[in-house]
């Protein structure tokens, strides 16, 4: 009789990786060597050269930065602590309109005990062990100086730091293992990759079976050899073969997952960033007067935002883009910008229908005022009456007439379109 599989809790995989990305805020620019971190497997060196191919020129510009305007900076580092291996670190750039100083710091590790208790750590699950990222492990340790982490505490921040795990089975690893080389998955792979990205056990987080199916929907077949899951805390790749060790694809595939498919979830981090602070302007646009410039502003910073982050921002990597693809649709992106798109085009009509009031009303009270002192100035030419004491009198009537007029309801109404600039 075949012995039960172990819980996934208790499962070292043959090879491990973890990637955690952690906001902070950046002091000061990093002395570091430019660029992300150079990760090598046998001649292939992962560069800012190597890395931007995969990506249209505006996403590489916000990845990698550019001459003269670096983004990312990189330094290796060497730290054990309870199975965990720091190899290095990055940090990113990712300033908006109003935070400047904002950076993703990227902290690479390798694993050597079961992956799913630190996953659970990091994440803060009920009765998870300690957090990892303590003592010489302390983001805010090893980046002393140069960044400070930053608290989550906006309606979209996310309160952990974001991990991408990356696990590769045995040969005993029966419930991840395909059956044959492109043989059907068993059932409990996808339940260890949802695991992993989710970073809970049945007990933090009972998938009930009414969704299970709509969880697989979400899976990325990267190939027949591994698959990947990007949801809203995190991100997991898992291989489905035994894994040979040195010289094996793995290699490659833990490449992949440290430096191209990390770079699309850093893209699609930004992105979800800079719509944040958009959704932030639209709740501001009528705190204060001069609502026309507000809207103005907006509109610049979308475009902005489009041009920039969002009109190229498919990669031209299969797998690295239907990863993109999976974190906006895990963050609402693409809805939560529609509805930007929509809320500015209803603020703009605003503005344009308060300025056309606001020129009918000068044109209004132009009429207002210049018809009854145009007739009775009309009217001493035509009888050429250059008496000064008749001209005062016209004055005065004309006058007189204008207060008139500006006392009736269409006045009125000239004078309101007048002030209808500021809020609505």
């Amino acid at each position: 009789m075949t012995a039960a599989a172990p819980p996934l809790e208790e499962v070292t995989g043959a090879r491990q990786e973890l990637t955690v990305v952690v906001p902070v805020r950046l002091l000061r620019t990093p002395d570091w060597a430019e660029g992300p971190f150079p990760f090598e497997v046998g001649r292939r060196r992962t560069d800012t050269a190597t890395r931007a191919t995969y990506f249209a020129p505006a996403s590489a510009r916000v990845l990698y930065g550019s001459p003269g305007r670096p983004r990312r900076w990189h330094c290796p580092r060497s730290v054990v602590q309870d199975g965990l291996h720091l190899i290095g670190m990055e940090l990113l750039r990712t300033a908006t309109a109003r935070h400047v100083e904002h950076a993703l710091a990227v902290l690479h590790f390798t694993v050597t005990r079961p992956l799913l208790p630190v996953l659970r750590a990091i994440a803060g699950r009920p009765a998870a062990e300690p957090g990892p990222l303590t003592g010489p492990l302390d983001p805010g340790g090893l980046l002393s100086g140069i960044a400070e982490v930053r608290d989550g505490t906006g309606p979209f921040a996310i309160a952990r730091p974001y991990s991408v795990a990356f696990v590769t089975p045995t040969a005993a690893h029966t419930p991840t293992l395909r059956l044959g080389l492109e043989g059907a998955l068993p059932a409990t792979a996808d339940r260890w990759l949802w695991q992993l990205a989710s970073r809970s056990n049945p007990a933090d987080f009972p998938l009930a079976p009414e969704i299970a199916a709509e969880q697989s929907d979400r899976t990325v077949r990267i190939s027949a050899d591994w698959s990947s899951m990007v949801l809203r805390q995190g991100a997991a790749f898992l291989g489905h073969r035994a894994d040979t060790g040195d010289g094996d694809f793995y290699e490659f595939g833990a490449l992949h997952s440290r430096t191209v498919y990390l770079d699309a979830l850093l893209l699609g981090s930004l992105q979800r960033d800079h719509i944040d602070e958009l959704t932030d302007e639209l709740s501001e646009i009528f705190d204060g007067a001069r609502l026309a410039r507000r809207v103005a502003t907006l509109e610049r910073n979308i475009a902005g935002f489009r041009s920039t982050y969002w009109r190229q921002h498919l990669t031209a990597h299969g797998p690295a883009n239907e990863l993109l693809l999976a974190f906006q649709n895990q963050h609402r992106l693409p809805a939560r910008f529609t509805e930007i798109l929509a809320e500015a085009a209803d603020y703009s009509r605003l503005v344009q229908t308060q300025e056309s009031q606001q020129i009918s009303g000068a044109l209004g009270l132009l009429t207002i005022l210049g018809l009854p002192l145009g007739t009775a100035l009309g009217v001493l030419q035509v009888l050429g009456d250059e008496s000064l004491i008749h001209l005062l009198v016209a004055l005065g009537l004309s006058v007189a007439a204008t207060a008139g007029a500006l006392a009736t309801r269409y006045g009125r109404l000239v004078l309101s379109s007048l002030h209808g600039g500021g809020k609505p």
